[in-house]
Formats: C-alpha cells, structure tokens, sequence
C-alpha cells in the first residue's frame, strides 16, 4: 500500500511538472544566424509579431527590455501588434518603450483590420505618433557600417475588412500587387532584401519573387506544439499540422523565418510547449 502511494505521488509530481512546462508562457528570445554573402559587416534583426496589444510587464517593459538586451541594429514589426479585441494601451506602451530607441519597420496583420475603418485608422495613427514607418507595399533602404541593406514591406491580405465595398478577392489582389512592386528587379545586383510580411504561407511567392529573407508570423506557433515530433497542430490559413509554424525555412536562395509570435491572453486556448517568443536574427 505504501509503495503504490508513493507511485502515485511521484506520477502525480512527474505529471504536474509535464503541465508547468507545457502552459510555461514566459517569454524566450530565439536566435538565427544567417550567412549572406552581400553582407560584409554583421547585422543585427529583431523581428516583433503577433503581440496582439498583450501585457509584458508594467508599460512593456518586460519586452522592451528583452529587446535592449539583444541591441538590435533594425526592428521589424511583422503584423498583429494590435488586437481587434483588446484595447490598443500595450500596443502603445511598447511602442512608446522602443521606436525611439531602434529604427522601426511596420506592416499589417489580419487583426488590425478586424473592427473597420475608424479603429484601424486609429492603430495606425499610433504608429505615426511615435515615428514607426509602416511599410504598405513599398521598400526603403536602410544604411549601416557602409552597406546597403533593401526592407520592403507588404499589407495583409485582410486589409478589405477595413473597407466597407471591397471584396476578399480585392485584398489578395493588392496583396499580390503590393508584392510585385516591392520585389527586387532580378537584372540588378541588387542589395540584400528583407521582405517584412505578415504571412508565412506565400513563401513559394516570396522566394519566386527573389527575396533574400522573408520574415513573418500570423502561424502563432500551431498553438500547440510536441518538440521534436510535432511543430505545431494548427495555425491560421493552414489548416492542421502547418507547414510554417515556426523558425528557419529554404526555398530556392531565399530564407523565411517565421515567429512563434507573443500573443497570451488573447487566445481562447492557451499556448502548448509554444512559449511566446522574441526573434533575433544575426545576418553574417
């Protein structure tokens, strides 16, 4: 009797440590290192996405320290910063915590279109008021230690849920138009590219446009996650066992790294050895 009370009580131990560890949501920093032959001088990326307006500590701090540990050279905001559920007050407080700090690159996620016009004009105000370039379609180069580096950027293709008269067809339509226009000229020899996209399951599009490295996010990680034998079960837009949950993926010469993003209490369900994360990308 006094044996199987122990065996129980070491199950009951071994299970409840397996829990703590599946539903740990502190945040984790991710690292990749990418070698780029246009690269001479190392670059330093960190890429923010899918925080959907969530709580890191007072005013953000938490992540903003997180990020000033890291000393990136460029920050890249990759789409869902805002949440149309969740007022915009965190989404602000990390923002005003870090855009003056490091020069910051924004594009769209689907849930910033979510509530209509007036709310997403609002989030994007916000954006302006602490000096963030969102990039809609476009590309701006960015100089460091001498060398040239292109960041283009593209809208979500749910940007026609903040219009009252256009279609789904029209969004993807501008989404594939916005990418035609940032896409590097392949006669040029062209500057190393950084497409900034909400969206990893283009990435046969990206790569056909030739881009160097596509950075994204929108997959939350497949929500729930077995290491080692599963990389995620579900995310948005793919469905069951996706095929771009999350980290470092090849196709032709172009890299994707896609987030696991940072999103907590806004999912109804709760995140699975899928701990929120920061990216940092170390081009060498």
């Amino acid at each position: 009797m006094l044996k199987r009370k122990k065996l129980f009580l070491i199950i009951t131990v071994l299970l409840l440590i397996l829990l703590s560890a599946a539903l740990d949501s502190r945040l984790i920093i991710r690292h990749y290192t990418l070698e780029a032959a246009a690269i001479e001088s190392p670059v330093r990326l960190a890429l923010v996405t899918d925080l959907h307006s969530c709580r890191y500590g007072e005013n953000e701090q938490e992540l903003a320290a997180a990020i000033n540990q890291e000393q990136p050279d460029i920050l890249l905001l990759g789409g869902d910063i805002f949440d149309d559920q969740i007022t915009d007050d965190n989404a602000a407080a990390f923002l005003q915590a870090v855009a003056a700090k490091y020069p910051c690159y924004y594009v769209t996620g689907n849930h910033e279109y979510w509530r209509g016009e007036p709310a997403f004009m609002a989030k994007m105000q916000i954006l302006a008021d602490y000096g963030v370039k969102r990039l809609s379609g476009a590309s701006e180069e960015f100089i460091i230690d001498g060398q040239t580096i292109t960041i283009c950027g593209v809208d979500d293709p749910d940007l026609y849920r903040a219009a009252e008269n256009a279609r789904k067809s029209d969004g993807l339509a501008e989404f594939e138009r916005q990418l035609a226009v940032a896409a590097p000229n392949p006669d040029d020899n062209h500057n190393y590219t950084i497409l900034l996209a909400h969206r990893p399951e283009y990435f046969k599009l990206y790569a056909g446009l030739g881009f160097d490295l596509a950075l994204c996010g929108h997959a939350h990680g497949g929500q729930w996650r077995l290491p080692g034998l599963i990389n995620g079960v579900y995310a948005p837009n793919q469905g069951f066992l996706p095929k771009y949950a999350g980290g470092v993926y090849q196709q032709a010469n172009t890299n994707m790294i896609v987030s696991r993003g940072l999103a907590r209490e806004s999912t109804r369900i709760p995140r699975i050895f899928n701990r929120p994360e920061l990216v940092i990308i170390d081009l060498t």
